[in-house]
């Protein structure tokens, strides 16, 4: 096995859906983005929204929680390369975030991921920086969601 088949380069995988009920919706936003239009409706209705949406950091973080999520229930993908199978690290940041719809309460959101390269790190003898496109998109199929990730991963 290569390690581009283990990574899965090119490959879209779905890591599920979730729908953003109002009172999420609202308390997440009184934790992390207290803007008006995404705690109270009556304001929401009268903002260039028109109507109570989540922040796109809500929905950045729940990206993060189906991806792991996916992470954990597929466990490890069996290693039949060289050496010990790669191990997956923290992540040195994301670039081109960019949220491209509101997701209104209601919506249901399909969360998804793309492994787009990797490549040895000078730096670190032993590990890799796997790139990532992640995109979210909403019941219609427009996206509404889309950053590129960087992850570190130990393999020879």
């Amino acid at each position: 096995m290569t390690l581009d088949a283990y990574f899965r380069i090119g490959e879209t995988i779905t890591l599920g859906s979730h729908t953003f009920e109002a009172d999420e919706i609202k308390t997440f936003a009184a934790k992390y983005d207290p803007q008006r239009f995404h705690m109270d409706e009556e304001e929401a209705k009268h903002s260039v929204f028109g109507g109570l949406c989540a922040s796109g950091w809500h929905t950045a973080a729940t990206w993060m929680k189906y991806n792991l999520k996916r992470r954990e229930d597929a466990g490890e993908l069996p290693w039949n390369g060289d050496g010990e199978a790669p191990q997956f690290g923290p992540s040195p940041g994301f670039q081109n975030l960019k949220w491209l719809k509101p997701v209104y309460a209601g919506e249901t959101v399909t969360f998804t991921r793309r492994a787009l390269a990797h490549r040895a790190l000078a730096s670190r003898p032993g590990w890799r920086l796997l790139t990532i496109a992640c995109e979210a998109f909403d019941s219609t199929g427009d996206k509404v969601l889309e950053f590129e990730s960087a992850v570190l991963v130990k393999a020879a």
